[in-house]
């Protein structure tokens, strides 16, 4: 059976990369930057500390 763990959204609005993230346990999130990398990153950072409890 399948459960949708997180919600994520990439978008580029105008120079900044944005990521939201909405979940059952984080709630909903934001992260921006005009470095693509930067906000794949935190967005790693936020799923992985989320949940290594799994």
């Amino acid at each position: 059976m399948e459960e949708v763990l997180c919600n994520v959204e990439l978008v580029k609005e105008n120079n900044d990369f944005v990521v939201r993230i909405q979940s059952d346990l984080g709630g909903i999130r934001e992260y921006k930057s005009v470095q693509f990398e930067e906000v794949l990153e935190q967005l790693v950072q936020d799923i992985q500390e989320e949940f290594e409890s799994f």
